[in-house]
């Protein structure tokens, strides 16, 4: 059955409850656990770090700039520690193997499919919605993405 299956994070309710879910299922098949935080790709400050502050605001704004967008950067890797480390906390309690990443530059479902595909993961498991609750009605948008794009098999916990 499956051996290693990927459980994806926006650090949501919705999540949470998918991720203690499909580390349930991975005890019950004896399989390993790789949690992913995709860092969405079209931020704000990721847009605004391909120019140079100075060409966008000039020398004297410039270094603040590059501190905001350095600090954006710490936020960003401290909450998506805060929700990888839910996974890793909930798969070592199952007595799981679990690795997990922070991925960067990709769009969320990109991310997740990629990182299934290089980790060799036989499964995602995941939440029919993540951050944007329940505006997506039937399913969450990254999850659609997901299923329609991904060529392994991916499992949506009805949140």
């Amino acid at each position: 059955m499956y051996k290693h299956i990927l459980l994806p994070t926006d650090g949501s309710q919705f999540c949470e409850k998918a991720i203690t879910c499909g580390i349930n299922l991975a005890k019950a098949l004896n399989a390993r656990v790789t949690g992913v935080y995709v860092k969405p790709k079209l931020s704000l400050f990721n847009i605004l770090s391909v120019y140079e502050p100075e060409v966008l605001w000039g020398p004297h704004e410039a270094e603040k700039a590059k501190q905001a967008m350095a600090h954006a950067e710490e936020l960003d890797r401290a909450l998506a520690d805060k929700y990888l480390s839910m996974i890793e906390k909930t798969a070592k309690e199952a007595g799981l193997a679990c690795e997990t990443l922070y991925v960067t530059g990709e769009t969320p479902a990109d991310g997740i499919i990629k990182t299934a595909d290089e980790k060799g993961c036989d499964l995602i498991f995941m939440g029919s919605h993540g951050r944007t609750g329940v505006a997506g009605v039937l399913l969450g948008s990254v999850t659609s993405k997901v299923l329609a794009h991904s060529h392994i098999p991916v499992l949506v916990h009805r949140c």
